[in-house]
Order: structure tokens, then sequence, then C-alpha cells
């Protein structure tokens, strides 16, 4: 090599590692996420997470919790939020709102609201799916299978041990509808001190056979583990048994309490913009409909339920068959009675 090749050269190499200090590949952005987990976190993984994080160069990292908002609350108080999305029931969805707990959101990055379900865009949240509590049994060990909501209070015919969540929030609302309330007049009843003192009644008729739930991933083990003969479940959740697990069991869809899950973004969350990306993108029509191919849960989307797969759509909640005595959860009730009603659900318990 010439001494005037090598000094080509080296100027050129000079120049190459300029343009890669001067041009560095954009960092990998990490968005914290907080789900309900399980089945469902698996499921908006493989929707949403996945091919968001790869068309976007972002890094989830997930955690898990069981709902409310005091971990939330005291984030946003304390000016060290470290959640950039949350995943809400609706109850909670409200208040957060209400208290400043979540951001609003820009309605403009939800394309045509009028193609949502009604009820599923709030001012700070929007839908991500259609879910229920519904209760299922396994198959195998009962020989006259349960048919309708009276049947889970029915200790005579199905005896044995029932799992509920721990809340009283579907607990009371079956207390009712057990007791001959019709799905119209649930909440209306349960407004009144008399509807209360009925609906409590009514559950301490099973008081002591009921195992005590907290985690959504519960129900199915404890069917498969024969600690109960049945259980109140997230439908998207047995129906993940049944699939995934080859597990004999059967929802109930009677009495099935339907409700919208909601994506918020905290106030002080450290990846605001992308969060608000990541809610767009998983909002969108050609994107929503896909958390149905994972878990059977409705999009709340119009337009989307017509690209559902044909086989999952019966195992939907929407679906005329499921849908029959249905009842949904009223929001803005449970928003403004949950403190006083789990309170006096907490002294109940320790009767």
């Amino acid at each position: 090599m010439t001494p005037r090749q090598f000094r080509i050269r080296t100027a050129l190499l000079a120049a190459a590692s300029w343009c890669c200090l001067a041009f560095p590949a954009a960092a990998e952005e990490t968005l914290s996420i907080v789900t309900f987990g399980g089945a469902f976190e698996d499921a908006v993984t493989k929707a949403y997470f996945e091919p968001f994080a790869k068309s976007e160069n972002v890094k989830f990292v997930k955690e898990q919790y069981d709902g409310g908002l005091a971990k939330l609350r005291a984030m946003v108080e304390a000016k060290n939020t470290t959640w950039d999305v949350i995943d809400l029931e609706s109850n909670d969805a409200i208040n957060g709102c209400a208290e400043g707990l979540l951001q609003k959101l820009d309605p403009a990055i939800l394309g045509d609201k009028s193609d949502f379900i009604p009820g599923a865009v709030l001012p700070c949240t929007v839908a991500s799916m259609v879910w229920s509590t519904v209760f299922a049994y396994d198959n195998t060990k009962l020989k006259t299978p349960p048919t309708k909501i009276e049947d889970f209070f029915d200790t005579a015919k199905f005896p044995g041990s029932r799992g509920l969540r721990k809340t009283p929030k579907g607990a009371l609302e079956w207390a009712l509808l057990a007791d001959g309330v019709p799905a119209d007049k649930v909440y209306e009843t349960l407004g009144t001190p008399k509807g209360q003192d009925q609906a409590f009644k009514k559950l301490s008729t099973i008081k002591n056979s009921i195992v005590w739930w907290e985690a959504g991933s519960q129900p199915p083990q404890l069917l498969a583990d024969g600690a109960v003969v049945m259980t109140m479940a997230y439908n998207g959740r047995i129906r993940d048994a049944q699939v995934k697990d080859k597990r004999p069991f059967t929802i109930v869809w009677d009495g099935q309490i339907y409700d919208y899950e909601w994506w918020g973004i905290p106030t002080g969350a450290p990846h605001a913009k992308t969060a608000e990306k990541f809610i767009a993108y998983a909002s969108q029509p050609d994107n929503i409909w896909k958390l149905s191919n994972f878990i059977a849960y409705a999009p709340p989307r119009k337009s989307a339920i017509e690209k559902v797969n044909a086989e999952i759509l019966p195992h939907l909640p929407t679906a005329p068959n499921n849908f029959k005595n249905a009842l949904q959860i009223d929001a803005e009730f449970w928003a403004d009675n949950f403190d006083s009603l789990n309170s006096r659900f907490l002294t109940w318990l320790g009767q």
C-alpha cells in the first residue's frame, strides 16, 4: 500500500467512525405496563406488546396487580409514577380519572368514536375488550350439570365448595339474581339498605362453603385441584384452560356479569407519549380484534367483530346464546358505593 493509499484509507475509516458517533441508533425505550396478569397478560403480549415492540423499538416491562387504585394513588401523590400504561376495571377507570390519577386521552388517537360500543370511551380511558364474570364447573365431576345462577347457591342439590372473588362486586349482584331479582332491577335494589340486607342474607347461605380467591389465575386451578365444585371466574381464563390445558370445564353463562376492561395512562407517566401511541395502536380496528385470537374476550369496536375468527365467536361474552340473561356491571354504582359496601363486606367476612 502506497503512502497516499494509506492516507486515503485512514481518512475514510475516520469519517465512518465519525458518522457512527454522530448518528447513533435510536435507543430502545422501556414502557412499564401493569395488568391483571395470567392468561390475559399472555394474550395481550401476543396480540399487542410483541408487534408494537418490534415496530416501535420499545421494550415492555410487565407488572401484575389485582386491581384497585391504592398503589397508583400513592405513586401519583408522591410524584413518583413508574407505570406508563395501566389495565383497569370500570369503577377504577372512572374514579382514577375523577381523582386526577389518570391523564386525559386525546380522542383523536382513537379514530371514529362512533365505531365503539356505547360507553367504551371515557375521558381518560378507552375499552380494550368486553369480558364477563361467569361460573364454571368440571363436567367430569358433576353428574347433574348446573345451568342457572340459582344453582350456584343451591348447596343441597350441588353440595361442595364454591369459589368466589374476594370482593362484594359481583358476589352481591349474583346473590340478588339468585334470589329472584330481575337483572334490570339489581342495581336499583342494591342501592337500598333493604336490598343490601337481602344480598348479604343470600350470600350468607353459602358463606361456609366459599373458597375465596383474589387473582384471576386461581379459579381454573381451584377447579383442576378439586378444591371447589364450581367457581366464579373470568370467562377468558376458563376458555384458556379448556383450550390450552384441555381441562373438562364448562361455563354457565346464565347471570354473567359483563364489563369493559380499560387502558389508561397514569398521571406523571415517564413515557406518556409512547404510552398514548401504544393505546392508539391497540385500539385501532385492524388490531383490537386480534386479542380474541388468544383469549375469549370480545372487541369493543363494532367494525372489529367481523374480523374475529368464526370459531371463536360462540365463546365470546357477547355471543347471542351467552347473552340471554346477562347483566352489565354498573360502574357508576360501584364507583360511588364500593367503599361502603366493601367495608360491610369485610365486616361480614369476619363474623
